[in-house]
């Protein structure tokens, strides 16, 4: 082969070689709850036509729409047993397909883009994104790909179709869209109207679908969240809010304290790298500038709302240590000192740790909320029944009950018990709607309300994370014992 061609190719090769050595994740079955929400309402579109979770009720409690309609074909086309590991491996070949349209953006020489895209592709938050079954994958590739063809090579058509898939994949990428607005403008002084048309049919599209197919204006999970968890804070309860999961943000690695001292040192070094890289006169530095605006003002934004759930982060997380890797690779002396040095010190134990805690945490999820849901679809065959619980993911999907969750992301009735007596909207809920299951983490047969409870209810079974904490293989029971994963529930029947 001609040298020049296979230098020319390094990056396409690196993307196939990172895609192929991900997979081994996957025996670690480490997927994310909410995945399992967006995959039931693909088949509930499947099994009665409607978006919906409960039949043929609509209701928008995925987060995103572009992902359930992924979700529906890849379950029309491997069958409900088969299409998870399909998809899951599509997701992980779009979203490092994303990061080869990053590459080519913010780096020039062919060896560099593929050392780059192999070094991203196993960051914590990039293996995440990859395996975990949530849109991300997705709303990487199309985020990326807007960048590279939309800005970088200036195709007008992909700024008015890209902006509308990204929008319909998440409501909040508007943080997104418009910090790449902001910044183009500021940077060439003159307005990219395609742009604008994409982003305004965007808008237009996905506010429309939302209130002519659901009547509602933004997705009911952001409805539910904002009513089950609204709150109001002190500065000191704000305080202790964000020192106690700051490491979710700017980190890449959660520990178990209140002070993350490597979360703060990478912080540090991601904003020195960035500095040094936009000081220097060169093309590349709008994106540099775009994603370094957009990850800090997402952080802040969901921050500033409390939300927890870590996968809001991932994105921003991976594209500010983008300059790290840009400085690491750019050395002129001792490069490969440099690239060692990096991967030693850093990649190799974020990898580690990485595996770690996807072998926990898959065990907890996969082998053990999994098997309550199998408990159920076998214990109850009338799949019209109700279960009233949280979280909805593993266990609604596997049981096939009807669900009512905690929060409301599946069920809306919920939300007029919450506005109506907010204290009490539980036991309202289970008095009036009187599910045939309650799956509780503590015991309902004791505090105030335990009378109902006794009266209407018996236990069943005790489900126990410690009693998923054994393997064959003595090294990984060592995994799973160092990091339980789970948490103890009681699955109770109404008498």
């Amino acid at each position: 082969m001609d040298n020049g061609k296979y230098k020319t190719h390094l990056p396409l090769y690196a993307v196939f070689f990172t895609v192929i050595c991900k997979l081994v994740f996957l025996l670690t079955h480490h997927i994310q709850e909410d995945a399992f929400i967006t995959w039931r309402v693909a088949q509930n579109l499947l099994d009665y036509g409607v978006i919906g979770f409960n039949g043929d009720e609509k209701i928008s409690a995925s987060t995103t729409h572009l992902y359930v309609f992924v979700s529906w074909f890849f379950n029309l086309v491997f069958g409900k047993e088969n299409f998870i590991y399909p998809l899951l491996i599509f997701n992980s070949l779009l979203f490092t397909i994303g990061s080869y349209f990053l590459s080519k953006i913010i780096l020039k020489n062919h060896i560099l883009q593929a050392v780059f895209i192999i070094l991203f592709g196993f960051l914590p938050p990039s293996i995440k994104i990859s395996i975990l079954g949530m849109e991300y994958g997705i709303l990487f590739f199309l985020e990326m790909a807007l960048l590279y063809f939309g800005i970088f090579q200036g195709k007008k058509w992909t700024q008015v179709i890209f902006p509308i898939l990204i929008l319909f994949t998440r409501i909040d990428t508007v943080i997104f869209l418009g910090v790449v607005f902001l910044v183009d403008v500021l940077w060439n002084r003159k307005i990219k109207w395609f742009y604008v048309l994409g982003g305004s049919l965007g808008v237009l599209i996905l506010l429309s679908f939302n209130w002519f197919y659901f009547g509602e204006l933004v997705n009911n999970t952001i409805t539910a969240k904002k009513l089950t968890y609204d709150g109001n804070y002190t500065f000191a309860q704000n305080l202790e809010y964000f020192t106690k999961n700051y490491g979710n943000f700017w980190g890449m690695l959660k520990l178990p304290v209140d002070f993350n001292p490597v979360t703060i040192l990478i912080l540090i070094f991601e904003i020195l790298c960035f500095i040094y890289l936009v000081k220097q006169k060169n093309e590349r530095n709008v994106f540099l500038w775009i994603i370094f605006v957009f990850s800090w003002l997402k952080q802040l934004v969901f921050l500033s709302q409390k939300s927890l759930f870590d996968w809001y982060y991932w994105v921003p997380q991976i594209l500010l240590f983008a300059p790290v890797l840009i400085f690491v690779l750019e050395q002129r002396r001792q490069k490969l000192v440099w690239i060692s040095l990096l991967i030693l010190f850093y990649i190799l134990p974020m990898v580690a740790f990485q595996t770690i805690h996807s072998i926990a945490t898959g065990n907890g999820e996969w082998n053990y909320r999994r098997n309550i849901g199998l408990f159920l679809n076998n214990y109850e065959k009338d799949k019209n029944q109700w279960i009233f619980l949280e979280p909805a993911g593993f266990v609604p999907y596997f049981s096939g009950l009807k669900t009512i969750d905690e929060v409301g992301l599946v069920d809306k009735k919920i939300h007029e018990e919450i506005k109506t007596d907010k204290a009490n909207y539980k036991l309202n809920t289970v008095k009036n709607r009187k599910p045939k299951y309650i799956l509780a983490y503590s015991d309902i047969f004791e505090g105030k309300d335990a009378q109902y409870f006794q009266m209407n209810y018996k236990l069943i079974k005790k489900f126990r994370i410690n009693e998923h904490l054994e393997h064959e293989n003595k090294w990984i029971e060592k995994i799973y014992r160092l990091k339980p994963s789970g948490t103890d529930y009681n699955l109770y029947e109404r008498k």
